[in-house]
């Protein structure tokens, strides 16, 4: 739709702000496209004017179209920022790649991260969450739930399961933190990339030397010695598994614990829960709930797709907002509710079709011990300030809280 040709229909901005009052809702503005125009443009921060895509089923479809490409280099990509944008075309990893490249790329991690072996992991990751609680609990109150639980449980998990020294923990949370926030600079991105990039270089030589029994060693070894690999694409992919694997899940712990704590009824079942079965429903609502990458996957169309009534031109950028396709009542009806009983398995917070999130397995291990857990063992556990004075990540890619102050 050319604005110019259709005066009357202003384009909605991308990103929309959340209601005030309302930290775990969508943006209404995406609440009114999804029922007015779950198909349409908008315009972002560079003036472009990509499609927009709300509706659930209008999602999937399209995620798991061979003609969307995820690829940045083409004309058109959607970019998040002006700094991702130098990401995506300087750091390239399989996630921003088409088939075959991307196939073979992520075949390269895709055993490690299987159902099979994350379930294997589940009495680490146990003992880690028992280990971080028994020192909340021994040390005074009130404390941050983010500084001394929700962060490191994913980290120490993830710095186990790819070989990577956790006493650097504060050197590659601050650079990730760096990458995810919307208002840094080209240059900090670029830095901040660098600097993992060439720590897990480092790393890998080592572990080329001296293979352990771990995930970047296995890259070293398989990948690397033999020549399918670079050392810098090694490191790279390395980076990703890395800063994806303590970041997002972080978010997710501290971000569903608040969300828990202001509804008392759903804590309560959850807290009560005894079967496997019940508190893995209620990791995926959760998810399906609050959807904490809320920044929307972008693509871009290689040809001509109808769909929704509308024709998305080849070249033309796509924003899925998986946030609000969460939200979709044609999908999962009263969607505004949690309701922690609810089947959200269809849910897209780890997106849809060959790209949805490898971590996955790793992240439902980690919230179900999570939540099955922390408030069976704390349950006086409470918030130490009131939520208005919280301050929430409306500036990062990756939703979440600054910090949670916590008591008991």
């Amino acid at each position: 739709m050319n604005p110019a040709a259709h005066p009357a229909v202003a384009l909605p901005a991308l990103p929309s702000p959340r209601a005030a009052g309302c930290p775990f809702d969508p943006p209404p503005a995406l609440q009114a496209l999804q029922a007015e125009r779950p198909v349409t443009r908008v315009r972002i921060w560079d003036g472009s004017e990509p499609w927009l895509i709300t509706r659930h089923d209008h999602l999937r479809s399209l995620l798991g179209d061979p003609r969307v490409s995820s690829d940045p280099r083409q004309p058109g990509f959607p970019h998040r920022s002006a700094a991702m944008r130098e990401r995506d075309r300087t750091n390239p990893t399989f996630i921003n790649m088409d088939d075959p490249e991307h196939a073979r790329l992520r075949r390269m991690v895709t055993a490690p991260f299987a159902v099979r072996k994350m379930q294997a992991l589940r009495p680490a990751v146990q003992r880690i969450v028992d280990d971080l609680i028994d020192r909340m609990l021994a040390g005074p109150a009130p404390v941050d739930l983010v500084e001394a639980f929700a962060l490191p449980v994913p980290s120490l998990v993830i710095c186990a399961l790819l070989g990577v020294p956790y006493d650097r923990h504060d050197f590659f949370q601050r650079r990730t933190q760096v990458i995810v926030r919307r208002t840094s600079t080209a240059e900090d991105v670029r830095e901040a990339m660098d600097d993992l990039t060439d720590y897990l270089d480092e790393l890998l030589t080592v572990k080329l030397a001296s293979p352990g029994d771990d995930l970047l060693s296995e890259l070293a070894v398989r990948r690397v010695a033999t020549g399918e690999m670079t050392r810098r694409e090694a490191a790279r992919m390395g980076v990703l598994l890395l800063a994806a694997g303590h970041e997002t899940t972080a978010n997710m712990i501290a971000l569903g614990t608040l969300a828990l704590l202001s509804r008392p009824d759903q804590l309560a079942l959850l807290r009560e829960a005894e079967e496997p079965e019940v508190v893995a429903g209620a990791v995926e609502e959760l998810l399906r709930y609050l959807n904490i990458t809320h920044s929307g996957r972008r693509r871009v169309a290689l040809e001509d797709i109808e769909i929704g009534g509308r024709t998305i031109r080849a070249g033309d950028g796509i924003v899925f907002a998986n946030d609000i396709a969460n939200r979709d009542p044609d999908a999962f009806p009263d969607p505004d509710r949690l309701d922690l009983t609810r089947d959200a398995r269809r849910h897209v917070a780890f997106g849809f079709g060959v790209h949805q999130c490898l971590g996955q397995p790793l992240a439902r291990i980690e919230l179900q011990s999570v939540y099955s857990t922390l408030y069976r063992r704390v349950p006086t556990l409470r918030l130490a300030t009131g939520i208005d004075q919280l301050e929430f990540k409306h500036d990062g890619f990756v939703y979440g809280v600054y910090s949670l102050p916590v008591t008991w």
